[in-house]
């Protein structure tokens, strides 16, 4: 059976009316082609005209390297010149990516070149907007954001590989107790289903997106992402009404992510050794069990 990988809803354009009543009411995932066009980004957003505006700034890089247990989440791989990074992605491939950075602080004038889909929905939340960079071949691990908003996703200058997965399938995919990330021990591209059977069935949305592409992704939307060419994308971030999953972020961003911080300090690889093996078991009754119904 393997993972039952469904291709993405694509529009060209979308009212209001069709978002609300086929997107963001069932939360359900859709790419829309045609509104990143009416921004000035789309024509000037290269990644050399990037590296121009915000070349001399040191950033950190993140590998494809398993977890630390004893450093903190987000811990970086090594740092480099914003610019010379630039340089080495269009060069050669490379897993080194640049995660949550917000070169709009260094770039103000960049603020101008995008416009937030309020004709679509309410509740936008970053001033500055967080912008993810990789090379070809690099991976995002497999996770759901720690704040539960919903996303909207826009790739620049070459083509992303994505595969979503509904929050409901967090035991089948092993996620990782106090974690919003699963077990880093299986490819979700090409998985063992004889040493992580619990994938085996599981269903996701499968999505490729090129130049000026928008994913709008529903909170709580487990996600794996592909760099198939050096590109970048920028995420505009929105609350869910639901007061539920305004609770849901708080506690992930406060007490949840904490605890998991102590923890890691005080007792490193047993602690992790432990999480890991937990994920295993909660993933190996939810398979027994048939879950999710």
């Amino acid at each position: 059976m393997g993972l039952i990988l469904k291709p993405i809803d694509v529009v060209e354009d979308i009212s209001q009316k069709d978002f609300h009543e086929k997107y963001l009411k069932p939360r359900k995932p859709v790419v829309i082609k045609n509104m990143a066009k009416k921004w000035p980004a789309y024509k000037k957003w290269t990644l050399e005209y990037m590296k121009e505006v915000v070349g001399d700034v040191s950033v950190p890089l993140y590998d494809s390297s398993k977890a630390d247990p004893s450093a903190p989440i987000n811990a970086s791989a090594a740092e480099m010149k914003f610019g010379d990074y630039i340089d080495l992605i269009q060069k050669e491939p490379t897993d080194l990516r640049i995660f949550l950075f917000d070169p709009i602080k260094f770039a103000p004038d960049l603020l101008k070149d995008y416009i937030s889909p309020k004709d679509l929905m309410g509740g936008f939340l970053d001033k500055y907007p967080n912008m993810f960079f990789g090379g070809k071949g690099s991976v995002t691990f497999l996770h759901f954001d720690i704040d539960m908003a919903h996303i909207f996703h826009t790739h620049f200058n070459g083509r992303k590989h994505i595969l979503l997965f509904d929050y409901k399938w967090k035991e089948r995919l092993y996620q990782i107790p106090y974690a919003t990330y699963a077990l880093e021990d299986y490819d979700i591209e090409h998985p063992d289903f004889n040493k992580f059977p619990a994938l085996n069935g599981v269903e996701g949305i499968e999505c490729f997106l090129e130049h000026g592409d928008t994913l709008f992704m529903p909170t709580g939307w487990w996600h794996w992402m592909k760099y198939l060419d050096g590109s970048f994308s920028i995420s505009l971030r929105a609350w869910d009404k639901s007061w539920a999953v305004k609770a849901h972020s708080l506690w992930n961003l406060t007490v949840q992510r904490k605890f998991d911080d102590f923890m890691k300090s005080r007792y490193k690889d047993r602690y992790m050794n432990w999480k890991e093996k937990k994920a295993i078991e909660k993933a190996n009754i939810a398979l027994q069990q048939g879950l999710p119904k």
